[in-house]
């Protein structure tokens, strides 16, 4: 922004974050149709991706790595265990936790959803270098504005 004048600084299209904002909604709208045939949203299609990673977590570890409040995740946990793909049982060594498990219908869904990333991956009609870096480089913004926000 360093070309930037004063005037210029409350321009839209200066904005960074309505930049990452508005891809974010036409990312929304490539995954959706997608997404639809899986019979999943966005956010329980992270949840499994969560769980295709690595199965058998706790409902917190799943939290922490898609920046989601119980509150938020567990009404997404119940959705995806009454359609069947995931099982959520207390974790016989820590009552207070839950632990998410993928069922069978759960894991066959994974092989349904392999093709999503490539169709999304072509929809931003980035070259896959530009893709990696932009990716690197959003995720290390994001880790910074969480550190200054944390000190806030």
């Amino acid at each position: 922004m360093e070309d930037t004048s004063k005037d210029d600084l409350l321009q839209l299209e200066q904005f960074l974050c309505f930049s990452i904002y508005s891809a974010g909604h036409a990312f929304n709208r490539v995954y959706k149709p997608l997404l639809d045939k899986l019979g999943l949203t966005y956010p329980q299609y992270l949840v499994m991706v969560t769980l295709w990673q690595q199965d058998n977590q706790s409902v917190r570890s799943i939290g922490e790595k898609l920046y989601l409040e119980s509150s938020t995740l567990t009404p997404l946990l119940k959705r995806l265990e009454a359609h069947g793909f995931v099982s959520r049982k207390r974790d016989p060594e820590d009552e207070r936790s839950v632990r998410v498990r993928l069922t069978d219908a759960g894991k066959a869904l994974r092989e349904a959803a392999e093709d999503v990333p490539a169709c999304i991956w072509q929809a931003t009609g980035l070259d896959l270098e530009t893709a990696k870096r932009l990716n690197r480089d959003l995720r290390a913004m994001r880790d910074h504005m969480d550190a200054v926000a944390e000190k806030l």
